[in-house]
């Protein structure tokens, strides 16, 4: 079993588990999916990130002591990352490192599609001088707000511009809420180039750092 922590706050199963039944499809893994308490918006800046982190930690240790082999952290910023990995005896991924390190086996000139901030230092740190461009969908101030249609059609012109001015030839999507619309898969054939998802991403890290415990 593969424990992931949602970095948001909803009661809607549905939205606490996509991530989990996109990575069950992809790998055939066995997600069990939970979410910290008391932040409906996400994490969005530096401060709702800090406040996350030992929500993130107590999740991990109880995913871990439930029998957990892997936890996943389904954010690009993977807040409490280092930590996690300190504190735990399994395998902890970071959606945002897995998806910048997945990119770079795909191009050289890398674009990253933000949510409201710049590029996370999770990103940023791994793509180093291949990160060429990068932009957010205009209006959007939390990842809730990916659910509006008008929301999605200014995150489809932010990579647009990515590629066409910044001349990216990868475009790593840097918030896991646009797993939760889909977003990687309308872009694709919008741009041409391959784009990252980052629970794809992570499910496949956790599918490799899991796979010498199965027959």
């Amino acid at each position: 079993m593969i424990g992931l922590i949602r970095v948001l706050t909803t009661e809607d199963p549905s939205i606490r588990d996509a991530h989990g039944k996109q990575i069950t499809a992809r790998y055939g893994l066995t997600v069990k999916s939970v979410c910290i308490l008391d932040q409906p918006r996400g994490i969005y800046d530096e401060q709702s990130e800090r406040v996350a982190t030992p929500k993130v930690l107590e999740l991990a240790a109880r995913l871990e002591a439930g029998g957990a082999e892997a936890i996943i952290i389904s954010c690009a910023a993977d807040p409490a990352l280092p930590e996690a990995r300190r504190l735990l005896k399994i395998p902890v991924i970071g959606a945002g490192s897995a998806a910048a390190g997945v990119a770079l086996t795909l191009g050289e000139r890398v674009g990253v599609l933000n949510l409201v901030e710049s590029t996370p230092d999770a990103v940023r740190s791994v793509l180093g001088d291949h990160l060429v461009g990068e932009a957010r969908p205009a209006g959007v101030r939390d990842t809730t707000d990916l659910l509006a249609p008008s929301s999605q059609e200014a995150a489809a012109e932010a990579a647009r511009r990515l590629v066409k001015e910044k001349g990216a030839d990868v475009i790593v999507l840097a918030c896991t809420g646009y797993a939760t619309v889909r977003m990687a898969d309308r872009l694709r054939p919008l741009l041409g180039i391959p784009v990252v998802d980052p629970v794809d991403a992570a499910g496949a890290v956790a599918w490799i750092a899991t796979r010498g415990k199965r027959p």
